[in-house]
């Protein structure tokens, strides 16, 4: 079975749930990404975790010990290997305690060591870096904030949680405008943030205080598509032609945004462990101008 027929079978019967096409191409779905692109087949395909909560023990998820393990065994068990792997943010649950912090983040590294993929990326979210400004972070897993490409795709990693104002901060803006001067504005951009860089839901820290000024550097740029974490939930949104994605939590639920008065964990369902948690694929076709995101749960049935 090659890997298209096992995307359109896990789409009607698995599990999987296809965005459509993004960045101004035409949408697609299940059937087939030739509806809208120039490729057969997609270029690559890169894997998105979100909210590992490492260090969390609380009621949201009894499971919590195994949760992350048993991701790792469901992602080294696709039937094709992504070209890399991506966290993005809150690879830990936040503690006071900075040698607890540091404790937290060597296991979380450890465990996923036992990815097969090669290549695995990392960004903090908040309850990694916020209180002591990334320091703890940056010793086991460097840069808080980088770019690289691949296969013709300009990747931007933002950091908007190490401040803990919740801002992306003005040297870093600096930065980001100069790396985007440097790229031709018809090429695809991915922006890869833990919070959403738009006011979603600002009562509840669903929100990146300078975010406008990142979107407004970005805006010249015909294709750029964004993914994030923090909201621990399915979300899609457009800001002008920049389309925004979230990711599902690897730890417990949160409610939608605004649905009700405080941002609490949605309770565990004993009858459904593992509801409303997952991970998600990205593939990335017609040289990154199209992508088709498919939604795994943590564990398959």
């Amino acid at each position: 079975m090659d890997r298209r027929h096992f995307l359109n079978l896990a789409a009607v019967g698995g599990g999987a749930v296809y965005a459509s096409a993004l960045a101004g191409c035409a949408d697609v779905g299940a059937q087939g990404m030739a509806q809208g692109t120039s490729h057969a087949e997609p270029d690559f395909y890169f894997v998105q975790l979100s909210d590992v909560h490492w260090g969390y023990q609380g009621a949201a998820n009894p499971d919590a010990a195994v949760t992350l393990r048993k991701t790792v065994a469901t992602v080294n068990a696709l039937p094709t290997q992504p070209d890399f792997v991506f966290f993005t943010g809150d690879l830990t649950h936040t503690t006071d305690d900075p040698v607890e912090r540091r404790r937290r983040l060597g296991e979380f590294k450890t465990i996923v060591a036992d990815l097969k993929v090669k290549t695995v990326r990392f960004m903090p979210g908040e309850h990694d870096a916020a209180l002591d400004r990334g320091a703890a972070y940056q010793e086991l897993f460097g840069d808080t904030h980088y770019a690289f490409d691949h296969k013709g795709v300009h990747f931007i990693v933002l950091d908007n949680v190490s401040d803990p104002g919740a801002k992306i901060g003005d040297e870093q803006l600096a930065w980001l405008g100069a790396d985007l001067d440097k790229r031709d504005r018809k090429a695809p951009v991915v922006v890869l943030t833990h919070r959403p860089l738009f006011d979603l839901a600002p009562k509840w820290d669903w929100a990146t205080r300078d975010g406008a000024q990142a979107l407004a550097l970005l805006m010249p740029h015909e294709n750029v598509t964004v993914f994030y974490g923090h909201i621990h939930q399915e979300h899609h949104q457009m800001t002008g032609h920049i389309a925004h994605h979230s990711a599902k939590s690897l730890m417990f639920p949160l409610p939608a945004p605004g649905s009700q008065p405080s941002r609490a964990p949605l309770p565990w369902d004993a009858s459904a462990p593992y509801k409303g948690l997952g991970f998600r694929e990205v593939e990335a076709a017609d040289t990154g101008k199209a992508y088709r995101i498919s939604e795994h749960p943590v564990v398959r049935a």
